[in-house]
């Protein structure tokens, strides 16, 4: 299932490592991950979210305010019945975690850029095959996985399709065009909308978009030490003013959350 990320070669487990038949080899570290993001494909020292923000979004989200989203999540992959699965872009796990749940006989690989994000979603499975990657070199080989999920994160059009099966699919989850709008309205002069449909122009032509919905509610946030969280784990916390965020975090907010849910399958081989 797992490749090496320099040559491509299939990885073979030995007691607390990955080796391939070129002997690159990787460890396992002690958190319980493998890292398979040679240095030659980082793009900085540290990439992705760092420890600051990965806490934030960590405590935002075991807080219960994104409950629904993820239990609509785990539904839909329980109703498809991946046997092998691969959530891109994982973070600190909390999704990913929802998916093992819902599906527990499954075999669950979760990926991220950061390292401080895989370190804390080992914490969240123990069976979950955790690696840090990019999603632009996927460590893992053609047509093996029955589902890839994408919550929140950017997908590599290309890689999704080779690694998934025929009849696999990718469920894309991200902003509907509402999504935190009085948050927006309140650090912005102007709020603009943006097209919630723009990524299925990426999507390679012989896949196609199966289903499609909408999953909205409001959230209420009277901590101020929420408030500060949902700011982190956003881009809003970097975009907005200091000033306009101070005043978000010194008052309470309700806010809308609107979430699309796309399921884009790859047709099978004829």
């Amino acid at each position: 299932m797992l490749i090496c990320p320099i040559c491509q070669s299939a990885l073979t487990e030995h007691e607390n490592s990955v080796c391939c038949i070129f002997q690159h080899s990787f460890d396992r570290a002690r958190q319980g991950y493998f890292n398979l993001l040679p240095v030659q494909h980082k793009k900085s020292r540290a990439p992705g979210d760092n420890l600051a923000m990965v806490q934030a979004r960590r405590d935002f989200l075991s807080a219960g305010y994104y409950a629904p989203a993820a239990q609509r999540l785990a539904t839909l992959m329980q109703e498809r019945q991946p046997q092998r699965w691969l959530d891109i872009g994982c973070g600190e796990g909390y999704y990913s975690a929802h998916i093992a749940q819902a599906i527990p006989n499954s075999q669950g690989y979760a990926l991220d850029i950061s390292r401080d994000a895989v370190k804390q979603a080992c914490k969240r499975d123990a069976k979950t095959t955790w690696l840090v990657a990019s999603m632009a070199r996927l460590p893992l080989a053609s047509n093996s996985c029955q589902a890839i999920t994408s919550i929140f994160s950017p997908i590599d059009w290309a890689e999704a399709e080779r690694v998934l099966a025929p009849g696999g699919a990718v469920l894309r989850i991200g902003p509907h065009s509402d999504h935190l709008l009085e948050l927006r309205e309140k650090l912005y002069d102007k709020v603009y909308h943006y097209d919630d449909s723009k990524h299925l122009q990426h999507v390679p032509v012989n896949m196609q978009l199966i289903h499609s919905e909408t999953l909205r509610f409001k959230l209420t946030l009277d901590e101020a030490q929420a408030r500060e969280n949902l700011l982190a784990m956003t881009p809003h916390g970097w975009r907005a003013s200091t000033e306009k965020r101070q005043a978000v975090i010194n008052h309470p907010l309700t806010t809308t959350v609107a979430i699309r849910y796309d399921w884009i399958e790859k047709m099978e081989d004829k």
